[in-house]
């Protein structure tokens, strides 16, 4: 049987690290971070569907302190009533709402006998050289609210908040950020207002519920890393084929002559 030792060679060394590390990353990488997609993208489109067949209910159901937050109800329509903070706004920069830049704009929104939660106002359009316009003030008495819950998001690492244009502004909207910016103390989740809403802007929709492709992606990463494997196994099969065939056509080797015969072909040449 011909000898494996080919496999030994640095090029085939190399081949085999690839895709030991190729498919070391489909199993433990690429599959899940695209699976995990699919994970939340199929939990929020249940919330949103959940919200918009739901009838809003009290925001205290779901928060009903400081340090409450509800992220397995985002999206869903609550009411509340009580007064927006005076003097205290910050701005959501980088922000794209239907497919165009805009500032989302933050508020602290104090809760009747219950926490006090940030509320999205809504967007505004930037004006030339990423400026802030004019921003209509929120009412300064108590009102009555209809939102959607919102998780609040996590702080952009190295990206931190700095004051443009007399408006504090930050690129993600994290409550925790936002409260130590503030100095407000804000429930974990957030309120994002729906049309018609008291202190409202520019309206931010629901998303489209849609699964996206990532469930396709991540089947697809396990069946590469599957693949990778069974297509080295059948490089080295055809290579350990392709030395059998050469070794089967070579000629036979000549046996090599004993003392006799070469004595007797020395002298029988000689005669």
């Amino acid at each position: 049987m011909p000898s494996l030792t080919f496999l030994l060679r640095p090029g085939w060394i190399a081949l085999v690290l690839v895709v030991v590390a190729f498919t070391y990353l489909c199993f433990t990488v690429l599959a899940p971070w695209q699976l995990g997609k699919n994970t939340r993208t199929s939990r929020e489109n249940h919330q949103i569907d959940y919200s918009l067949n739901t009838p809003p209910v009290s925001l205290k159901m779901l928060l009903p302190q400081h340090d409450s937050s509800a992220p397995s109800a985002q999206w869903r329509k609550v009411t509340a009533t009580g007064h927006y903070l005076p003097d205290v706004q910050v701005l959501a920069r980088l922000r794209v709402v239907e497919g165009s830049p805009a500032f989302e704009v933050l508020a602290p929104f104090a809760v009747d006998d219950g926490p006090t939660v940030l509320v999205d106002r809504g967007y505004v359009r930037p004006e030339p050289g990423s400026h802030v316009p004019p921003i209509s003030r929120p009412p300064d008495h108590t009102v009555t609210i209809t939102a959607r819950l919102r998780d609040s998001e996590p702080a952009v690492q190295g990206k931190e908040p700095f004051t443009r244009d007399g408006f504090q502004q930050v690129y993600s909207i994290s409550t925790g950020q936002i409260s130590s910016l503030t100095d407000v103390p804000l429930a974990g989740s957030y309120l994002q207002l729906v049309e018609d809403q008291p202190g409202g802007l520019g309206v931010i929709g629901v998303p489209q519920l849609d699964a996206g492709p990532f469930l396709s992606y991540g089947i697809q990463w396990i069946a590469f890393g599957i693949l990778a494997p069974i297509g080295l196994g059948y490089f080295a099969y055809a290579e350990l084929r392709a030395r059998r065939k050469e070794k089967q056509a070579a000629p036979p080797a000549a046996e090599p002559m004993s003392v006799q015969d070469k004595l007797a072909d020395r002298y029988g040449r000689r005669r």
